[in-house]
C-alpha cells in the first residue's frame, strides 16, 4: 500500500511479530506477505495475506512490482496499490511457537506487531535488503519509467 501525502510518497511497512524481531528495526521491516496456496492466484494470495496480516483491505487497481528471490530461496511477487490506513487500527493474525526455547510452553504472537508509513528513502533503510528493489520499482512506476 502506498499513499501520497504532502507531495511525497509513503509506503506502509510491517514489522514482524514474535520474540526474534522485538529489538530489531533497521533492515527488519517487510512488506505484508505470505504463502500462495496450491492452485491459488498470486494476486488473490497477496490480497488475502495483506488482509490477514494487517486487517486492512486492498483495493484495485494493482500495479505489478515484479518478483524477487530472497536469500532463503523463497520468491516474492509484489503489487502496489494506493490507499490509506491508520497504523493504530492494525489487526494481525497470530502464530504459535514454543517460547522460551525448550520450555515446552506454546505462546501466541501477532504475525505483524506494528505497521508504519515511511517515505521511500526511509523505507529502503527499514526494509530487509532483499525487498528494497520493490520500493525502487514503485518509484520508477510512479515517475512513469516502468
Amino acid at each position: 500500500m502506498f499513499r501520497r501525502s504532502g507531495g511525497t510518497v509513503q509506503v506502509l511497512l510491517a514489522h514482524p511479530g514474535g520474540p526474534f524481531w522485538t529489538r530489531r528495526d533497521e533492515a527488519a521491516w517487510t512488506l505484508p506477505k505470505g504463502e500462495i496456496a496450491p492452485g491459488e492466484d498470486a494476486l488473490a494470495a497477496a490480497r488475502r495475506e495483506f488482509l490477514e496480516e494487517t486487517g486492512f483491505e486492498s483495493t484495485p487497481p494493482f500495479h505489478p512490482l515484479g518478483e524477487l528471490r530472497q536469500k532463503s530461496g523463497k520468491r516474492i511477487t509484489a503489487w502496489a496499490f494506493e490507499g490509506d490506513a491508520d497504523p493504530a487500527r492494525l489487526a494481525s493474525n497470530a502464530f504459535e511457537m514454543e517460547w522460551p526455547p525448550r520450555s515446552g510452553r506454546l505462546q501466541s504472537f501477532p504475525e505483524v506487531d506494528r505497521v508504519q508509513w515511511y517515505g521511500l528513502d526511509d523505507a529502503r533503510r527499514k526494509l530487509i535488503a532483499g525487498q528494497v528493489p520493490f520500493v525502487d520499482a514503485l518509484e520508477r512506476w510512479l515517475r512513469g519509467d516502468g
